[in-house]
C-alpha cells in the first residue's frame, strides 16, 4: 500500500524491516525505525512551535541526513518544505525565503553561520532552528528533537495537496517556486521503482546536492520506498566517490556527465579500489558521449549506464530509460506508463512527426500544480492540462526521445537556428575531446555565433584549428564554433552540472582580450 502523504514514503520497509539501515553518513547509521521516530519528532517539534498545514518551512542544508528528516517531518504535519539551493548568492537566497513566505528556517551546522547572518533579512521567519550553538532566539536542533515525542498522529492528506516547494534555478529570471503534490510525487517514485526493479538489496550513493531532484527523485525517494539504503557524501569528490563505492558496496548512483568523467579520470584510485559492486548508474542533464560510455563499461564491467530526462515541474520524470529494457545511446528514453508526451511545433498545437525538432510537452499525474504566486506564468506554461517544458526534442521511429536543447539556448546565426548540443555532439566524437560545452557570443554582423570550451581527454592533444576543421567535416558551416578555448576542467554549478553562466562570462572576457590584442 502506498501512503497518502509523501512524508510516510517508507511505510512498507518500516513494517517489514524496521531495523535495516536506510541512511549511512560518516559514522551515523539510521535504521528505518530510527528515521521514522526522528521524522515524528520533527513533526511534533514544529507543531509545538505553532506550525500547521500549509506553512512554509525553509531548509538550508549541505548534504546531511537531517535534511531528509526535516523534509519528511514537515510534510507529515502538512507543512510545505522549501529546499534552498545553498549555491545561490545571498541576494537570491533572500529572495526565495521571502517570496516563499517561510515562517521557519532550519539550518545544519555547516550552514549555521551563513543562515544566522541572513535571518535578519527574513521578516516572515518566526523560528530559526540550527544544528549548532543556539544564540539569541534561535533553537538547538538536537535539543528540540529530543524534547519532542517519537509518536505522531496521522492526518488525512489529499492527492493534490502541496507537499514541496522547490525553486527553479532562476537562469531565465527570478527563481520560481514549484508547487508539487503528495499524490503526484508518490505516483512518480512508485512507477520509477517498478520500472527500475529497485528492491531492498539496492544501496545508492548520494554525492549530488540533496536539495536537487537528481538526488531526491534519483536516489532518496526510491530507496525509501523500496527498502534500500543510501550513502550520503558531503559533496562530489571523485576520489571519495570511488572509495565509498568500495567501502559501502554501492550498487547504484546518479550524476551528470562531468561527474562521471572526473570519476573515470582517477585511474590510480580506481585500480586501488574494488568497485565491482556498482550495477547501475543514471546520468542526466546532458548527453553521455560514446567515449564516456565505453570507458565507463571498461571500468565498471558489471554496470549499466543510462541517460535520463526530467524537470522539476514535469513529474519530474515523464521520460526514462530502464536498466533492463532496450537502451539507445544518445536517447533519454521513452515515455513512461501513465505519462503523455508530445513534440509540438512553434504554434504549440501541431504534433510533429519522427525526427522533427520541436518543444516537448507532457501531461501526467506528477505535474506541478503551477508556480507559487505567479498565475500568469502558470497560465503560460500549463495549458489544458499540459506542461510546456521549453525543451527541444526529437523522437525516432521507435519512440526514443533525444534532447536537442533549451528553446532559450538556441543561437540565431544570421537567421539560422543553431543548437549548442548539436555542436557538442560533433566535438565529442573527436578522440582527444573529453568534455565540450558551447555558449554564444555577440557578433556585429551575424548577431551571435557559437564558441566552444574543451577539456581534452589526456590521450593526446589537438589545436583549436584542427577541431574547427573536424567540426566542418561533419557539421553545418554556419554552426561551427568561431573560437575554441581549452580548460583543465569545466566549472561546475551547485547541482554538478557545468556552470553555463561562468563559461559565458569567461567567453566574454576572452573575447575582450582578443579585441584588444595588437594586430
Amino acid at each position: 500500500m502506498l501512503p497518502e502523504n509523501l512524508g510516510y514514503l517508507f511505510d512498507v520497509p518500516l513494517q517489514i524491516q524496521p531495523l535495516s539501515p536506510v541512511i549511512l553518513q560518516d559514522d551515523v547509521v539510521l535504521t528505518f525505525k530510527d528515521l521514522d521516530e526522528r521524522c515524528n519528532r520533527m513533526a511534533n517539534a514544529l507543531v509545538n512551535l505553532g506550525i500547521g498545514p500549509g506553512d512554509r518551512v525553509a531548509l538550508m542544508f549541505s548534504n546531511d541526513y537531517r535534511f531528509i528528516e526535516s523534509l519528511m517531518g514537515a510534510m507529515r504535519l502538512g507543512a510545505v518544505p522549501v529546499p534552498l539551493n545553498i549555491r545561490m548568492g545571498d541576494e537570491a537566497l533572500t529572495y526565495v525565503v521571502v517570496d516563499s513566505e517561510a515562517v521557519v528556517l532550519i539550518a545544519n551546522w555547516e550552514m549555521a553561520a551563513r543562515a544566522r547572518s541572513l535571518v535578519p533579512q527574513f521578516p516572515g521567519v518566526r523560528h530559526f532552528i540550527v544544528d549548532g550553538e543556539a544564540t539569541g532566539t534561535s533553537l538547538n536542533y538536537d535539543q528540540m528533537l529530543q524534547a519532542a515525542s517519537p509518536l505522531f498522529a496521522r492526518r488525512k492528506t489529499a492527492f493534490d495537496e502541496v507537499c514541496l516547494q522547490p525553486y527553479t534555478s532562476g537562469s531565465t529570471g527570478k527563481p520560481k517556486g514549484v508547487l508539487l503534490t503528495h499524490g503526484g510525487q508518490i505516483w512518480n517514485v512508485d512507477l520509477l521503482c517498478k520500472l527500475e526493479a529497485f528492491d531492498d538489496r539496492e544501496r545508492a550513493l548520494v554525492a549530488v546536492p540533496l536539495y536537487h531532484k537528481n538526488a531526491m527523485l534519483g536516489a532518496v525517494k526510491p530507496m525509501l520506498l523500496c527498502g534500500g539504503s543510501m550513502v550520503i557524501l558531503p559533496g562530489f569528490d571523485p576520489v571519495q566517490v570511488i572509495r565509498s563505492i568500495a567501502r559501502y558496496k554501492v550498487t547504484y548512483m546518479t550524476g551528470v556527465p562531468a561527474m562521471f568523467s572526473r570519476i573515470l579520470s582517477q585511474k590510480e584510485e580506481l585500480s586501488r579500489n574494488d568497485v565491482k559492486s556498482l550495477r547501475y548508474a543514471v546520468c542526466g542533464s546532458a548527453e553521455v558521449s560514446e567515449e564516456l560510455v565505453s570507458e565507463f563499461q571498461r571500468t565498471f564491467p558489471e554496470a549499466i549506464i543510462a541517460e535520463s530526462y526530467g524537470l522539476t515541474e514535469g513529474g519530474p520524470d515523464p521520460i526514462s530509460n530502464c536498466r533492463y529494457g532496450l537502451i539507445k545511446r544518445g536517447s533519454c528514453g521513452r515515455q513512461i506508463p501513465g505519462s503523455d508526451v508530445k513534440i509540438v511545433s512553434e504554434d504549440g498545437i501541431t504534433e510533429l512527426g519522427p525526427n522533427e525538432v520541436g518543444e516537448l510537452i507532457t501531461r501526467n499525474p506528477g505535474l506541478a500544480k503551477g508556480y507559487w504566486k505567479l498565475p500568469e506564468v502558470t497560465k503560460k506554461k500549463f495549458r489544458d492540462g499540459w506542461l510546456y517544458t521549453g525543451d527541444l526534442m526529437r523522437r525516432d521511429e521507435d519512440g526514443f526521445f533525444y534532447f536537442v536543447g533549451r528553446k532559450d539556448d538556441m543561437i540565431n546565426v544570421s537567421g539560422e537556428n543553431v543548437y549548442p548540443k548539436e555542436i557538442v555532439d560533433i566535438l565529442l566524437r573527436h578522440p582527444n575531446v573529453r568534455e565540450a560545452y558551447v555558449v554564444p557570443i555577440r557578433h556585429p554582423i551575424k548577431g551571435a555565433v557559437p564558441v566552444a570550451f574543451i577539456v581534452q581527454s589526456g590521450t593526446g592533444s589537438t589545436s583549436a584549428e584542427e577541431l574547427k576543421q573536424f567540426f566542418l567535416k561533419y557539421g553545418a558551416p554556419y554552426a561551427y564554433p568561431r573560437r575554441i578555448y581549452f580548460l583543465d576542467s569545466m566549472p561546475l554549478g551547485g547541482t554538478g552540472k557545468i556552470d553555463r553562466a561562468q563559461l559565458e562570462k569567461l567567453a566574454a572576457e576572452f573575447e575582450e582580450k582578443v579585441q584588444h590584442e595588437p594586430a
